[in-house]
């Protein structure tokens, strides 16, 4: 690329890569091209060419995405924040992700959105761009791309709905599903009840507001330091969600005159603040992967092991659903992700040295954030739990599977590991399930003899076998068991389980069965031992014999799964990594920092 003055220098300021498209002397006849158009959008002339940041906002409301609709009105108050710090803003929407309406599974969605926003940042005249993010994989998606490119970056977060409430409870969005498909099977709510109860806890704009996926994704954006200050926990019909929106806006005019990029935020230090703070707000199962993934595109080393390293003894701090019993509303007021991080730098637990996009440390930005309501963020040696991190299992099932250990109620504690002759270790029969229209079909024959002693094991239901891995792990036990008072089994499995989940699953078994894993050989019947103490997960079966079935597997041309449905569904199978691993499109992750390694070329 020939740099012109205009290219290399703007008023003292880092070039604008915009210029390249609105502004370029030496090729009159593309920039004629790249303006004319663009002008026709009521723009002047002087406000694409005299120096004013383009910045892009890529939108992720719409009416397929209930979650994040609101971004569409919040999205006047971003650009109202970028024209007052001197920038444009041009509005693009992003390929929508909605996890209560995406069938087979949103999880499909990620890495599609990640790959069309990649093309947009890179491929169109922007120099800096707000990240609208909200429902689950929103968030991770948006991060991806803007680490692939490595353009100035900053995520506004959509917040979570107001407190959901049921006959004077606090009814918490997608947590309360789980109990009422409980409270149904037993025939204590009729489909009237369950269709009330469950709308009752959703009763506003916003995405889930418990400590489902979607609070702990919005979350670990700001413990990344890519928000502003507290902006993930603030309601989504708060006031100051649309006033955060224009600090938003006018911070990402500053960050592109800054030069600030998602590659000076995400360090390696961010990431483990990261997983700290998961421990410690009671975070989905989900995380590692979208974190694990957003390490991969930005380039830092990040493994499934250091999530139990790093985060295994980081106490629970915050009392919210589905490990506690408040909700958003609640969490907000107590103080939110500041007060959060203020409690952990107090006893060294996080590195408060780590850059953050509104140009201060994480530290200096919790320095004050005291907690105002001890009941639901509780002081850092008064916790739930003590120890609240996910614990990392392998064996012969699998290479790496995750146990959210803040999720263990005392009820399960006591039925499964308390056995003083073998603590933290249980064992039994399994009983296996291909795929989630297995499991409802037969979880309540009798003929399978499942009892409080049963492991239940899903599989077929990861990245490649689903497609795209299914939130399907976390299976309730048959009905007659519930009647009993019995309302979890020990559940594992390949796929994933909702964030707004309390059950203790072994979820994102990596390989998956589809993959080859040791998923695939396990038959209904077989013993499988679960020792937390040691970290392991095995069909108590001989060598030989899992080695011969091994053969006969693959004389059959391996695990079955259902055949692709979509082009894209093919496409992803053909490509797509495993969880432990981050999900991530395995080609994708050479490509980093591409804004600053080339340009696109000219388009005629």
């Amino acid at each position: 690329m020939t740099k012109t003055p205009e290219t290399r220098q703007l008023r003292g300021q880092q070039p604008l890569r915009s210029r390249l498209w609105f502004d370029n002397p030496d090729n009159p006849g593309m920039t004629a091209l790249y303006l004319e158009r663009y002008l026709n959008n009521g723009l002047t002339k002087e406000e694409l060419t005299s120096g004013k940041p383009i910045i892009g906002i890529a939108q992720t409301g719409s009416d397929l995405a209930p979650c994040n609709r609101h971004h569409l009105d919040l999205a006047r108050r971003v650009r109202a924040g970028i024209a007052a710090a001197g920038g444009v803003a041009f509005e693009f929407p992003m390929h929508p992700i909605q996890e209560t309406g995406r069938r087979p599974t949103a999880a499909l969605d990620r890495n599609l959105a990640y790959l069309g926003l990649v093309e947009v940042l890179f491929g169109y005249p922007l120099d800096g761009v707000v990240l609208t993010t909200g429902c689950d994989k929103t968030t991770p998606a948006a991060l991806m791309a803007a680490a692939t490119v490595n353009l100035p970056a900053i995520v506004l977060s959509g917040g979570p709905m107001l407190n959901g409430w049921w006959k004077g409870e606090r009814a918490g969005a997608g947590t309360v599903i789980w109990w009422a498909r409980q409270e149904h099977a037993a025939g204590r709510l009729d489909y009237k009840e369950f269709m009330d109860l469950v709308a009752a806890s959703a009763p506003s704009i916003g995405h889930c507001n418990t400590m489902g996926t979607a609070s702990t994704m919005n979350a670990l954006a700001e413990a990344l330091g890519m928000s502003l200050p507290g902006c993930a926990a603030i309601p989504a019909p708060y006031r100051e969600r649309g006033q955060i929106a224009y600090e938003t806006g006018r911070r990402a005019v500053e960050i592109v005159h800054a030069d600030i990029k998602p590659s000076d935020i995400l360090t390696r230090a961010a990431f483990e603040n990261a997983i700290v703070a998961c421990s410690a707000i009671g975070g989905s199962t989900n995380a590692p992967i979208h974190i694990n993934a957003i390490a991969r595109h930005i380039g830092v080393e990040v493994s499934i092991e250091d999530w139990e390293r790093i985060g295994y003894e980081v106490p629970l701090l915050v009392d919210m659903q589905p490990a506690g019993k408040y909700l958003g509303e609640d969490y907000y007021r107590a103080g939110g992700l500041p007060s959060v991080l203020h409690e952990l730098m107090k006893t060294g637990r996080i590195h408060a040295d780590a850059p953050t996009i509104n140009g201060k440390t994480l530290g200096e930005n919790v320095a004050k954030a005291f907690v105002q309501d001890a009941d639901v963020i509780r002081p850092y040696d008064q916790p739930l739990k003590k120890a609240a991190g996910f614990k990392v299992l392998k064996g012969n099932l699998f290479a790496s599977a995750i146990m959210k250990i803040s999720g263990i109620s005392e009820e399960f504690r006591d039925r499964y590991l308390s056995n003083p002759n073998d603590p933290n270790a249980f064992e039994g029969p399994a009983v296996v399930f291909d795929g989630p229209e297995d499991y409802h079909r037969r979880i309540d024959d009798p003929a399978l003899g499942i009892d409080e002693c049963t492991l239940l094991f899903m599989r077929g239901t990861g990245p490649i076998g689903y497609p795209g891995s299914a939130e399907v792990v976390n299976m309730q036990p048959p009905a007659a068991l519930i009647k009993q008072g019995i309302t979890s089994l020990p559940c594992i499995g390949d796929g994933r389980q909702s964030g707004t989940s309390a059950s203790p699953s072994i979820v994102n078994a990596s390989p998956e069965a589809a993959a080859g894993g040791g998923l695939a050989l396990l038959r209904t019947g077989d013993r499988v031992r679960i020792d937390l103490n040691k970290g392991t997960a095995d069909m108590l079966v001989a060598e030989d014999e899992l080695a011969r079935r091994r053969a006969a597997l693959e004389s059959q041309g391996g695990y079955p799964y259902p055949e692709s449905q979509t082009p894209w569904q093919e496409i992803q199978r053909a490509m797509v990594d495993q969880l432990a691993d981050g999900m991530v499109l395995k080609p994708a992750v050479k490509y980093q920092r591409v804004a600053q390694k080339s340009v696109p070329r000219d388009s005629h």
